[in-house]
């Protein structure tokens, strides 16, 4: 089973849709967990609550990478990530400053149970 890691890194982010120039947040997500990522939320790290779920009906398959998109006005930079993987468990991460990086990569590591998330 996966358990929930808290992981401290500066990163950050906003979402919007795809009809938006490209935001100094946009990154790609990739999972590398070796399991299905059903729900990701982005959400401002000062907030109190997370955002909808970027995937909508969609769901990201080990080895697939979604690019997230910010809406152009957004200025803040440091954004919180929680994923929902398809057995309900999921893994969250604070203070990411997405307007220093361009790429989130999950990983899941089945001996020591922890999910981690590297970043470029």
């Amino acid at each position: 089973m996966l358990r929930k890691i808290a992981v401290l890194a500066s990163m950050g982010m906003v979402v919007a849709g795809t009809a938006w120039a490209q935001a100094k947040q946009d990154f790609d997500l990739v999972n590398k967990t070796g399991y299905t990522i059903d729900q990701v939320f982005v959400s401002p790290s000062d907030g109190d609550d997370w955002e909808e779920d970027v995937l909508g009906q969609d769901a990201l398959g080990n080895g697939q990478k979604i690019h997230i998109r910010f809406h152009r006005a957004a200025k803040t930079c440091k954004w919180d990530i929680k994923v929902v993987y398809s057995d309900g468990e999921d893994a969250e991460w604070e203070d990411f400053n997405l307007c220093e990086t361009s790429k989130i990569i999950i990983k899941y590591d089945r001996k020591t149970e922890e999910t981690s998330a590297e970043y470029e």
